[in-house]
């Protein structure tokens, strides 16, 4: 057991986030470090940022032709359609170099968000029959004010707002190779295949509830939390309605608690303890204490719960899904978006790992598989 670290090419994430300090919004810097191993000086992130800015656009009629005539209810499956259609408006599309695999990735990093954010406004305007704005980016802002300004009709958002979204953004950027969307994205790129099929394959691996849906399930259980537990400052209470879904009592019936356990931290989750701390901040500002203070009850009860109904001396931590639901909910952002946001933010890390496969590997990934059936002896037809 330890507390838990994470590491952006050999920078303490929270050195990175605390690096930015209160106002700057660093999605697009940390981007540059992953995909070129060090941090950019002012100049290259200038350019970073406008190269962002200039790519972050979809070819003509695509929002039209592509997103609006197919609209789906998932969103991610929207947006993986999307990731393979722009395939066929690039015409060095399987031009596997390391060059051209850079350049594929950093527009796509740059058009996530319009994938996501325009998928979702076809869904709701065609399945929710509710109304639909398209806002078209703005090449001087950053992707989290982007999202923002995109997904609300009115434009508007806070510069508070902006930096907890940022936040959330790059604690999700990258989470080492062994995560199964990254592995996903290392196994493709090492058969040689491009970088929209390798990237499309990434998105299946997250759009996974056991990967990327598991704040969604988290939002869920808070509710169900608040529901029945009469008084939420009562620790017995709420430590007994704990024990009740971990028994397979109560909730959903998965014997889970949302967001509580990892498998690799143990005494702690460095992106749960920064995201606690932003959300927080904005929780007292926008009304959702009660909400807030209830994740801290389950974060710190939830341990002990664990240890007594399954005689386990392992400890359990928070992660970052119990919070960044809570921090997606006050943003006023719909579930439906909490797994594409996910993809948004951990692009850059599959694709520094793609380009990283691309430069340096240069053997495919074969798993051995052991056939733990029993060997036979071929019989024919009329003796089966």
């Amino acid at each position: 057991p330890c507390v838990g670290q994470l590491w952006y090419r050999g920078y303490r994430v929270e050195d990175l986030i605390g690096s930015l300090g209160e106002t700057e919004l660093g999605y697009e810097k940390i981007a540059y470090l992953l995909l070129m191993g060090q941090m950019p000086d002012s100049a290259a992130a200038e350019e970073f940022r406008r190269l962002l800015g200039e790519c972050r656009t979809l070819p003509t009629n695509f929002t039209r032709d592509v997103i609006m005539k197919a609209p789906g209810k998932d969103i991610m499956n929207s947006m993986t359609r999307g990731i393979l259609t722009l395939a066929s408006y690039d015409e060095r599309a399987i031009d596997t170099s390391v060059s051209n695999s850079l350049r594929q990735c950093i527009q796509l990093i740059a058009e996530f968000p319009l994938l996501a954010v325009y998928g979702y406004h076809a869904y709701n305007y065609y399945e929710n029959m509710d109304s639909m704005v398209i806002h078209r980016p703005d090449p001087a802002l950053s992707t989290a004010e982007n999202l923002l300004m995109m997904l609300r009709p009115n434009k508007k958002y806070t510069a508070t707002e902006a930096k907890v979204l940022d936040t959330a953004l790059i604690l999700h950027m990258e989470h080492g190779g062994g995560n199964n969307s990254t592995f996903t994205t290392r196994v493709i790129s090492s058969s040689g295949s491009d970088t929209y099929s390798t990237i499309a394959a990434a998105m299946s691996s997250l759009k996974g509830p056991k990967h990327g849906g598991a704040n969604l399930m988290v939002n869920r259980q808070l509710q169900d939390v608040l529901k029945h537990v009469e008084n939420p400052e009562d620790d017995d209470e709420v430590r007994e309605y704990l024990r009740r879904i971990l028994r397979k009592q109560a909730g959903d019936g998965s014997g889970l608690i949302y967001g509580m356990g990892h498998a690799v931290y143990t005494i702690s989750d460095p992106r749960e303890v920064i995201l606690k701390q932003r959300a927080k901040h904005l929780a007292y500002e926008k009304g959702f204490e009660e909400e807030y203070n209830m994740l801290c009850s389950i974060e710190r009860l939830a341990p002990g719960i664990f240890a007594e109904e399954k005689g386990s001396t392992k400890p359990v931590c928070a992660n970052v899904d119990l919070f960044s639901g809570l921090i997606y909910n006050m943003l006023g952002i719909s579930e439906d978006l909490y797994t594409p946001l996910f993809a948004i933010a951990r692009v850059p890390g599959w694709c520094a790992h793609r380009v990283e496969e691309v430069i340096f590997a240069n053997r495919i990934i074969r798993p051995a598989y052991k056939y733990l059936g029993v060997r036979q002896k071929y019989k024919p037809i009329e003796e089966r």
